[in-house]
């Protein structure tokens, strides 16, 4: 079982803004996968079903970002999988709107769902794709800029980050990290 994980802040309210980044991808590929609707499991939205012959589940946390942690901590004893078989897509402020950058491991880099799940799992060693949400306004007052919506002139920069996360993550269930890190993590690649 492959697990990939959308942080997000759950609500209307926050629907569409920077900071969900990784729900976005996670939505799009539920919708691009056909997978079933999505049920309440480990405190997250689950949709299940297969890409490429792998069993995968796409799971949204309802538990808000910086307590993100707490649902990814239950999947990894639900499903029984080790750190190899997850994938979290976030949002990162200091990647250019437009582009993707893939790790095995590393800091939160000041990312608070990141830091939930370093702290609840107790390791740094978790495989992410982030999603550059970088942008002019990115100056001033950082809550406010991630919890805001993107601009209409935004629009065709979001959407080139959120088809080649949705890449990346096909990658990811077919191929493994190091391929997808080697095809997504070249200095200025849109793919």
């Amino acid at each position: 079982m492959k697990v990939i994980v959308g942080l997000g802040n759950p609500g209307v309210h926050y629907a569409g803004t920077r900071h969900n980044a990784g729900f976005m991808v996670v939505s799009r590929l539920a919708d691009r996968w056909s997978f079933r609707p999505g049920k309440m499991l480990c405190r997250s939205v689950v949709s299940q079903g297969e890409f490429s012959g792998e069993p995968v589940a796409l799971a949204l946390p309802q538990t808000m970002m910086n307590s993100s942690g707490e649902a990814v901590k239950r999947f990894l004893g639900y499903w029984k999988i080790g750190f190899s078989d997850l994938l979290v897509v976030c949002d990162d402020v200091a990647l250019p709107l437009g582009t993707v950058r893939l790790r095995g491991q590393g800091s939160d880099g000041g990312h608070n769902g990141l830091a939930s799940i370093v702290e609840a799992t107790g390791t740094k060693a978790i495989p992410r794709l982030r999603v550059g949400i970088e942008s002019s306004e990115t100056k001033g007052d950082l809550v406010e800029f991630v919890l805001g919506r993107f601009r209409p002139s935004e629009k065709k920069l979001l959407e080139e980050g959120l088809a080649s996360a949705e890449k990346a993550c096909e990658v990811w269930v077919e191929k493994g990290l190091q391929t997808a890190m080697n095809l997504f993590n070249k200095k200025g690649s849109r793919i």
